[in-house]
C-alpha cells in the first residue's frame, strides 16, 4: 500500500510541475499578446481549489492531475462584448496565435533544460558502460571483459544510460555500428557490433543481453556505499560502511551477489535476515524488501548500493559548474530528443515495438523510484518526462498543440483558416487517436505488472 501511495504522490508532484509549467507558457504568451484569459486550470474535472485574481482570471486546481488547460476569450465559443473584441484569441494575428499555442511545449523544453542544468550542478552518479565477459555478437566483435564503451559511432558515451540509448537505434534497425572501447590501461580500440545478427523477435529492452553485452558488476566485497533515504535498508538500521555477510543464511561474498540473494529469498511477505559486520562485530538486521519496477521487470530491493572502494572504475560522478552545466544540459536534451524521435519514427514504421510506450502506471513507478534515488535522479526523470511532453504536444494530432499548429500552417499557405467542418472532423479523429494511445499505454503498463 505504501508503494502505491508513494507512486501516486510522486506522479502528482511530477505531472503537477510539468503541467503547470506547460500551461503557464500558454498563459504568459497569451497575456503578452493582449488576449484575455478566463481560466487557468491545472488538472481536469471537479475543481478542488478556485480563486479569481485581480486580472479577472479564474485560477483552478482540479481533481484529475493528468493535464490542464488555459481558457481564453474567443468569439467562436461565447458572445464577446464590443469592448472586449480586441482581447479575443480568434482576432489575433496568425503569428500571435501560433506563438500562444507553441508556448506550452516550448516551456516544457525550457523546463527540461533547467532540470538537466540543476542535475549537473548537484552531481549525478552514473554507471559506466563497463563490460563483463562478452558473449555472442559482442564476443565475435572482439570485445573483452573490462572494456568500457566510450563512443557509439561518432557519439561519445559517458555512461551506461547514454551507451544504451545510442545502441538502441542501431539494434532496432539491425545495422552494424562501430564502437570505441577503452581498456583499464587507457588504450582505445574500435570494434564493429554486427546487429544484423540479432534475432527477428528480440525485445528492445533486452538489446544488451541479446547482443552479448554483459555489464560488469563490482567483484569486491559488498560494503554499503550509499543508502536510499526512507527505503527499507535505512529504516532497518543498516549504515554506510557496513560489510554485508549473508542474506537469510546465504553467503554474500561479492557486491554483485547481493541482488541475486535478495531475489532468491524475498517473497513480499517476510523480512530478510541480513547479517552485517560493523566495527569488528556482527549485527543481524531484519529488513523487509520492497517491490520495484526495473525496465518492466518486477524485482525486490532494499535501497542499498554495495561497493568495494577499490573498484571505483565502475562509477562516474558528473558534477559541473554553472557555465559547464548549461552546455551539458543542451547536449543531454539534444541526445534524448533525438533518440525519442527516432524511436517514434520506428514505432510508426513498424520496426520498433509499441510496447516501448509507457502510461501513467509506469510513469508513477519511475517517478517514485527516481525520487528514492535522490535529487539528481529525480531531476533527470523530470527532464526526460518534460521533453516527452513537449515532443508529444508538437505531434500534428488534432486536439494537441501540434494539431492547432498544423491548422495554422495550412492557413499560412492558403491564406484562409481551416473550415470549421474540417476542424470538427479533426477533433473526432484526434480524440479517437488519443483514446487509442491511452488504451495502449495502459495495456502495456498492465502487461509489465503481471509479467
Amino acid at each position: 500500500m505504501g508503494d502505491f501511495l508513494g507512486s501516486v504522490w510522486w506522479l502528482i508532484v511530477a505531472l503537477g510541475l510539468l503541467v503547470t509549467f506547460h500551461e503557464y507558457g500558454h498563459f504568459w504568451v497569451a497575456r503578452r499578446c493582449g488576449v484575455k484569459v478566463l481560466r487557468f486550470s491545472v488538472g481536469f474535472g471537479t475543481p478542488i481549489f478556485s480563486r479569481t485574481g485581480k486580472d479577472g482570471t479564474e485560477y483552478v486546481v482540479a481533481a484529475l492531475p493528468l493535464g490542464g488547460y488555459v481558457k481564453m476569450l474567443d468569439e467562436r465559443e461565447s458572445d464577446v462584448g464590443p469592448d472586449e473584441v480586441s482581447q479575443a484569441f480568434n482576432n489575433k494575428t496568425l503569428g500571435q496565435r501560433s506563438a500562444i499555442i507553441a508556448a506550452g511545449p516550448i516551456f516544457n523544453l525550457a523546463f527540461a533544460l533547467l532540470a538537466f542544468w540543476l542535475m549537473f550542478m548537484v552531481g549525478v552518479q552514473e554507471f559506466r558502460m563497463l563490460l563483463g565477459e562478452p558473449q555472442g555478437i559482442a564476443q565475435s566483435a572482439g570485445l573483452q571483459a573490462g572494456d568500457e564503451i566510450v563512443a557509439v559511432g561518432e557519439r561519445p558515451t559517458r555512461s551506461l544510460t547514454h551507451a544504451n540509448l545510442e545502441l538502441l537505434g542501431y539494434g532496432i534497425d539491425r545495422k552494424p555500428v562501430e564502437v570505441t572501447v577503452e581498456d583499464a590501461g587507457g588504450e582505445r580500440r574500435q570494434h564493429v557490433l554486427d546487429f544484423s545478427q540479432l534475432p527477428d523477435d528480440f525485445k528492445e529492452e533486452k538489446l544488451l543481453e541479446t547482443a552479448g553485452l554483459t555489464i560488469y558488476s563490482p567483484r569486491g566485497r559488498p560494503f554499503v556505499d550509499r543508502l536510499v533515504e526512507g527505503d527499507p535498508a535505512e529504516q532497518g538500521g543498516m549504515r554506510v560502511g557496513d560489510l554485508i555477510i549473508s542474506v537469510n543464511g546465504s553467503a554474500v561474498e561479492q557486491a554483485r551477489d547481493l541482488s541475486e540473494a535478495i531475489q532468491a529469498h524475498a517473497d513480499g511477505l517476510n523480512p530478510l535476515e541480513i547479517l552485517v559486520e560493523r566495527d569488528g562485530r556482527q549485527v543481524t538486521l531484519m529488513i523487509m524488501p520492497q517491490a520495484s519496477s526495473d525496465g518492466g521487470e518486477q524485482r525486490y530491493v532494499i535501497g542499498v548500493y554495495p561497493f568495494d572502494p577499490e573498484d571505483r572504475r565502475f562509477f562516474t560522478i558528473m558534477r559541473l559548474g554553472p557555465l559547464e552545466s548549461i552546455g551539458a544540459a543542451f547536449s543531454e536534451s539534444y541526445r534524448i530528443t533525438g533518440a525519442t524521435l527516432g524511436l517514434i519514427v520506428r514505432m510508426v514504421s513498424g520496426s520498433a515495438s509499441l510496447s516501448n510506450l509507457s502510461g501513467p502506471i509506469s510513469i508513477a513507478q519511475y517517478a517514485r523510484d527516481s525520487a528514492r534515488l535522490g535529487l539528481s535522479r529525480f531531476l533527470f526523470f523530470l527532464g526526460v518526462l518534460s521533453l516527452s511532453l513537449a515532443i508529444l504536444n508538437f505531434l500534428p494530432i488534432p486536439l494537441l498543440d501540434g494539431g492547432h499548429l498544423a491548422y495554422y500552417l495550412v492557413e499560412w499557405v492558403t491564406g484562409k483558416p481551416v473550415s470549421e467542418h474540417v476542424q470538427i472532423i479533426g477533433q473526432y479523429v484526434g480524440l479517437s487517436l488519443l483514446i487509442a494511445l491511452m488504451g495502449l499505454t495502459f495495456y502495456n503498463d498492465i502487461l509489465r505488472l503481471v509479467s
